[in-house]
């Protein structure tokens, strides 16, 4: 209790009431293999992709999170090309961050060449900050992760902070969770903007248990509202990992935006501190 405490009180979350019984599941969680979302190198990736994968496979990563970027999905690469390149490097493209658009149909048989498990919706498709939105928008995901399902593909989607706004007591991000089909749209959750929104992911992995197949561990500088090298920010991750099985994570893919020094660096450091956990 001490640690979830301490968590609520870093975040600012801390409220009478606010604390409850960690879970039973917290006695066994499974050994982590950490990913990387390739936005963290964003720049890097746009000038050399292949050669920037393999200063990723260098630090010991197994599985990366691709990222929309100016050249495409895959930076230039064609999605078999990318296949091969991880292959080659002893890497496995598990997830890529996409759009829900016109041309969604096209990026899943471009998921299927590229052989990923997953297609993460990385914002909303629509714009509203209101229920009738998001229920619209859960009735759209169901029917991507119909089309994705078909071709053996899994949907889903990633958060940030404004899904995790209210209206009339309801919380938005709560509501794409009630009317989304478990199996059609398997949630990415972003720990770093769940603490941001001043929400606790521990909550969530309470009340949707199982439904976080995906999680981004992102630590975030409080003061700043953006990402920090790991143990800097407000993010508890050792009482994170207590709740691996809970959550229902399969894939953690560390993701940094903004850096002390550069991406690399900060991976290193990451990986580190992981390491002694």
């Amino acid at each position: 209790m001490n640690a979830r405490r301490d968590f609520l009180i870093k975040s600012g979350l801390c409220c009478a009431g606010a604390l409850v019984t960690p879970h039973i599941a917290l006695a066994s969680s499974p050994k982590s293999v950490y990913g990387v979302q390739l936005y963290s190198f964003r720049d890097d990736m746009a000038r050399d992709a292949k050669g920037t994968l393999r200063k990723i496979a260098d630090l010991g990563i197994k599985e990366i999170e691709s990222a929309r970027s100016s050249k495409g999905h895959y930076y230039g690469l064609s999605p078999q090309d990318m296949k091969t390149t991880c292959d080659e490097l002893g890497m496995k493209l598990k997830s890529g961050h996409v759009h829900l658009d016109k041309d969604f149909d096209s990026t899943i048989e471009e998921a299927v060449a590229a052989e990923q498990e997953y297609l993460i919706c990385s914002s909303m498709p629509s714009s509203g900050q209101n229920v009738d939105n998001y229920k619209r928008v859960a009735e759209a995901f169901n029917k991507a992760g119909e089309s994705c399902k078909k071709l053996g593909v899994k949907f889903g989607y990633h958060n940030h902070e404004y899904e995790f706004e209210s209206e009339n007591g309801q919380v938005l991000y709560d509501v794409l969770m009630d009317n989304t089909e478990p199996d059609l749209v398997h949630m990415e959750l972003d720990l770093g903007w769940v603490i941001i929104a001043e929400k606790d992911p521990v909550h969530y992995f309470e009340k949707y248990p199982g439904r976080f197949p995906l999680w981004h561990l992102k630590d975030m500088n409080m003061t700043q509202k953006e990402s920090t090298e790991f143990g800097k920010g407000g993010l508890d991750i050792p009482l994170m990992m207590q709740y691996q099985k809970l959550s229902g994570v399969k894939h953690i893919f560390i993701e940094q935006e903004e850096y002390a020094n550069n991406p690399h660096d900060s991976m290193r450091h990451n990986l580190a501190y992981l390491a002694k956990l």
